[in-house]
């Protein structure tokens, strides 16, 4: 088969003027081959081996090219790296590998192609095309990827019991091609998963979190938690989410299946969402309900603080994880810790204080609150399913009209604490902030308007009360 129409970039042309200046076989592999099959042509990150050097290539690229870009040298690793515009070409000698037992790093050799197609860690991503002159176009298949990826398969080129125990971060691969493609994983493959699922401990939990993000960013996320699931890497990577799963009955009383209602949450924010925090908070948002799930014969199953607990346990998981532990963690907390707080609200009548209230705690997150706890309807009952959206445009709604008077998302007190200090002639303590506290509730449960002269009344007013005299 000839994909000369896949080379269609200058840049393709230039590496093969280069190649054939220095006498060297080389070819685009991998990522690139299998999307434009797919015709998804998402890759912006172009691997080409060399039978050879590939620094020496690369280097001998960037001479050829109209604006002579800067080589990134790995010597380590043997590769080299140069942008051409919005694409990172990296380039690397065609090895064969060895592996020890106890670490995913591979004793490398020079090689050929043959040897370097067969380290590959799929069928659809050993592909190759030629890029001389004498094979420019010419597709080199080894492995039949071509039919794996007409039949929707993921395969491993050679024994997959040997591929995942090598290098163990391609079974979360397997499961994140799987999810991004919505490929099947085939059953030999996927048997070779459950049996070394425990060889995941060697990887790092970078490593790890960059696979998860990639199935959290797909379209329909749980198929990969599934698939996790299933093979058992899931219990070792997140025990938080497998915790969930299952439905215990006493007496007749049942609770949902706590696991699959969460992926079914996490598919539902994905449709709404690229934001991939969010789509942590959803698959996070009910990891406190199994430590503190209790039954009692009054009120059956309960759950009670399981937002405070679960915001609780955010920490610990990403500092487990190596994620990190900044501002992106808290807001994945702070949204786990307020997830049923809209809720609780759509099933009262919505008064104005408790939408202030809402507003003023979720701050800069409610509009991002709103989309998880939309997201968190999964009823199967259309009449219930209705019924909840619908309270939420509501709550929607009240939000609109009561930021629009009281502007509290962005809530700045009206008298600020230097002014408390001026009226009263005070130095900093304790009644200031009860001053303050005082003004930000009266405005909060509307028994004052969100305006200077109001709360400058109010502070004069509790001042009193207070004890404290104005200056004269």
């Amino acid at each position: 088969m000839n994909l000369e129409h896949a080379l269609k970039d200058p840049i393709f042309k230039i590496i093969s003027k280069s190649a054939d200046e220095l006498d060297m076989e080389c070819y685009v592999v991998g990522g690139f081959v299998r999307d434009f099959l797919l015709d998804r042509n998402t890759a912006q990150d172009i691997d080409i081996v060399a039978i050879g050097s590939g620094i020496e290539l690369a280097k001998q690229v960037a001479k050829n090219l109209p604006n002579q870009s800067k080589v990134s040298i790995f010597k380590t690793y043997g590769t080299a790296m140069l942008r051409h515009g919005t694409i990172a070409l990296e380039f690397v000698g065609a090895r064969k590998e060895s592996y020890r037992k106890e670490s995913r790093n591979p004793e490398v050799e020079d090689g050929n192609l043959d040897d370097d197609q067969k380290r590959r860690d799929f069928t659809i991503n050993a592909l190759a095309i030629g890029l001389n002159a004498s094979n420019f176009g010419t597709l080199l298949d080894p492995f039949n990827g071509i039919k794996d990826l007409e039949n929707k398969r993921i395969v491993t080129p050679l024994d997959p019991n040997i591929t995942f125990s090598d290098d163990p971060l391609r079974m979360l691969r397997a499961v994140r091609f799987a999810t991004q493609l919505e490929f099947e994983i085939d059953p030999k493959s996927l048997g070779a998963i459950k049996d070394n699922f425990q060889r995941i401990n060697i990887i790092t939990k970078e490593r790890i979190v960059v696979e998860l993000h990639k199935i959290l960013e797909s379209p329909k996320p749980s198929i990969g938690f599934l698939l996790l699931e299933k093979t058992g890497l899931l219990d070792v990577i997140l025990p938080e989410i497998t915790a969930l799963k299952g439905i215990d009955d006493v007496e007749g009383q049942r609770h949902k299946d706590n696991f699959y209602h969460t992926l079914e949450v996490v598919d539902n924010i994905a449709k709404h969402t690229d934001n991939v925090w969010l789509r942590w908070t959803a698959l996070l948002h009910d990891i406190g309900k199994a430590p503190t799930k209790k039954f009692s014969k009054k009120v059956g199953w309960t759950f009670h603080g399981h937002e405070l607990k679960g915001s609780k346990m955010v920490y610990h998981l990403f500092k487990r994880l190596k994620m990190p532990l900044n501002d992106k963690m808290k807001y994945v907390q702070k949204l786990v810790f307020m997830s049923s707080r809209p809720i609780a609200l759509s099933n009262e009548n919505i008064t104005d204080a408790a939408v202030r209230r809402l507003v003023f705690d979720a701050g800069e997150y409610i509009d991002d609150l709103m989309t998880l706890c939309e997201a968190d309807i999964t009823t199967k009952n259309p009449r219930k399913f209705k019924k909840y959206h619908n309270n939420f445009k509501l709550v929607r709604q009240k939000m609109i009209e009561v930021e629009e008077r009281d502007r509290i998302r962005d809530f700045q007190p009206p008298v600020t604490g230097e002014e408390i200090m001026k009226a009263f002639e005070l130095k900093p303590c304790r009644e200031i902030g009860i001053i303050k506290e005082f003004i930000k509730e009266a405005i909060l449960e509307g028994h004052i308007p969100n305006e200077y002269q109001a709360a400058y009344d109010l502070m004069l007013e509790k001042g009193t009360q207070l004890g404290l005299t104005t200056a004269s």
